[in-house]
């Protein structure tokens, strides 16, 4: 990621390792929901509470780095056309080989891609508003709106009449039926995204401490320059690993 004056190494840091945590988290669901392996399975749910956390790390540095674009709408397109690429083979091919669950309907990719388009359409609107108002605003909806996909709003319950289709769930607002081995909705995701884009102001103006531009872990700065790479690629070789230790 890189400022007008330098890279911010930390930031790069952050992603590589929110990164690594994601890839270990599918690892363990692939292996244990899809091919069986009980020990995969285990693992999975021990590390089911930290999922939350380093995904929103994701989101948010993705955010950041949203600001700092030239055109969201063209990365925005591109990671869309990959997440729609993730859905066919997960939730139509892979099903017809007889592999269930790994289906994703609108994963993180999904998400991040209809985030960036959102903040290119909203981009004129949200540069009125000042830096500290708009991150304070964006990052109350989003705690706010947590609770959406479970059916709550602010300790009460939602009307059911929302929660009815596919689209719904895009919203945040999945129908009992729906699925998705990986889902994050526009609420309360969205609302976080566009939170980071207001830090991104500080950051394109050089503007944070300096300990965010030291290398401290070159490998992890490394792999955060590759994320997309990584997120593409190991879908399809934990898959891999699963088919051939199954067959073993």
């Amino acid at each position: 990621m890189q400022t007008e004056r330098r890279r911010i190494h930390l930031i790069d840091e952050i992603r590589g390792l929110s990164i690594v945590l994601m890839v270990l988290y599918h690892m363990f669901y692939l292996l244990g929901a899809v091919f069986g392996f009980e020990l995969m399975r285990q693992a999975q749910e021990f590390f089911e509470p930290l999922q939350p956390f380093f995904a929103c790390l994701f989101i948010f540095i993705s955010g950041v780095s949203s600001y700092l674009s030239r055109s969201n709408l063209k990365r925005g397109t591109k990671l869309l056309a990959t997440a729609l690429g993730f859905t066919l083979v997960t939730a139509v091919i892979l099903p017809r080989l007889g592999y269930d669950g790994a289906q994703i309907y609108f994963g993180i990719l999904h998400l991040l891609s209809v985030s960036m388009l959102a903040f290119a359409a909203l981009r004129p609107l949200l540069e009125k508003i000042p830096e500290k108002a708009g991150a304070c605003i964006f990052m109350l909806l989003f705690f706010l709106c947590r609770a959406i996909p479970s059916g709550r709003l602010l300790g009460f319950e939602l009307p059911r009449e929302l929660y009815a289709n596919a689209l719904t769930a895009v919203l945040g607002f999945p129908s009992e039926s729906f699925y998705s081995a990986d889902y994050f909705p526009l609420l309360p995701y969205l609302p976080l995204f566009l939170c980071a884009t207001f830090f991104g102001r500080a950051v394109k103006r050089g503007e944070l401490p300096e300990s965010f531009y030291r290398l401290h872990f070159k490998l992890l700065a490394k792999i955060g320059q590759k994320t997309l790479i990584i997120y593409v690629l190991h879908w399809p070789i934990i898959f891999l690993l699963g088919l051939i230790i199954s067959k073993i």
